[in-house]
């Protein structure tokens, strides 16, 4: 049986993944919350260890807390009292691409993000396709995996941590720590949600001009399906060349034609250090 002390375990994130490591005799998990995460824990029938008691049992050691807090929390309370061989598992590539995780050679850290399920995942069952998040026992979905310090056993074995706090799992995709933050937050966080929400603002406008709303949403929802499907090779459909002028129109208007600059390091950087700094956006 593997010990997991899992931090931040009454979040968003930590009570998935309590939810996920419920009732599986492979793991213990000591749940480990600030005070006012305790009374969540209690009044849920669950009690807090204390930190430096979960820390010194666990062989592996998650941190389900926000970015900003990442760095004080494996200072203060985390990696000066894990124990030899200790996994230090990170939900998502920023706080260990920015360096806040302290340097201690007989530890290991590795990194897991899901992909949340697809948009063309073919699910039969009705609450499993209204399943966004993924990682609940429904949708199924995919993750990226990062060792960032260690060796391939400990790699092999934050697979399986991962595979289960994100169950239902189809595929680990195997990256390096640079390669995960390309996907986020550069090309999901940085390119792919701004464009999203300047189409919503946009279907808003239209709506404000007169179009019904349902109309607008029902046009807009099945016009972004076939294009993904276009776009991303899921369909064999050509777009028609009055829609090609109007696309490259579009993008003369709507995007600077350096954006690729999101991808360069030095943007990179100062976007990650902004996250673990927990910085507002102007």
């Amino acid at each position: 049986m593997t010990t997991i002390a899992l931090f931040g375990a009454a979040g968003k994130m930590g009570a998935r993944i309590r939810a996920n490591l419920q009732g599986e005799a492979a793991y213990k998990v000591l749940c480990v919350e600030s005070p006012a995460g305790q009374e969540r824990l209690r009044a849920e029938g669950v009690e807090p260890v204390p930190a430096r008691e979960a820390v010194a049992s666990a062989e592996a050691i998650i941190l389900a807390v926000p970015d900003a807090l990442i760095g004080q929390v494996a200072r203060e309370q985390v990696v000066p009292f894990a124990r030899a061989g200790a996994l230090i598992i990170c939900l998502d590539p920023a706080a260990p691409f920015a360096g806040v995780l302290p340097a201690r050679e007989d530890i290991a850290y590795f990194v897991v993000h899901p992909c949340h399920p697809a948009v063309f995942q073919e699910e039969n069952d009705p609450e499993k396709r209204r399943d966004f998040f993924g990682g609940c026992g429904q949708a199924r979905q995919n993750i990226v995996c990062a060792l960032v310090q260690g060796q391939e056993a400990d790699y092999a074995r934050g697979e399986a941590i991962a595979r289960r706090i994100f169950h239902p799992v189809l595929r680990a995709h195997r990256l390096t720590l640079e390669q995960m933050v390309l996907l986020e937050p550069v090309l999901t966080e940085s390119i792919a949600a701004p464009c999203l929400s300047l189409v919503r603002e946009a279907y808003d406008e239209v709506v404000r001009r007169g179009v019904p709303p349902l109309a607008a949403r029902d046009f807009l929802l099945g016009h972004i399906r076939i294009n993904l499907a276009m776009f991303f090779g899921e369909a064999d459909i050509p777009l028609s060349d009055g829609a090609k002028l109007a696309v490259s129109r579009g993008r003369e208007r709507l995007f600077r034609p350096d954006w690729r600059a999101l991808l360069e390091p030095e943007a990179i950087r100062s976007s990650v250090q902004a996250i673990v700094r927990g910085e507002s956006a102007e």
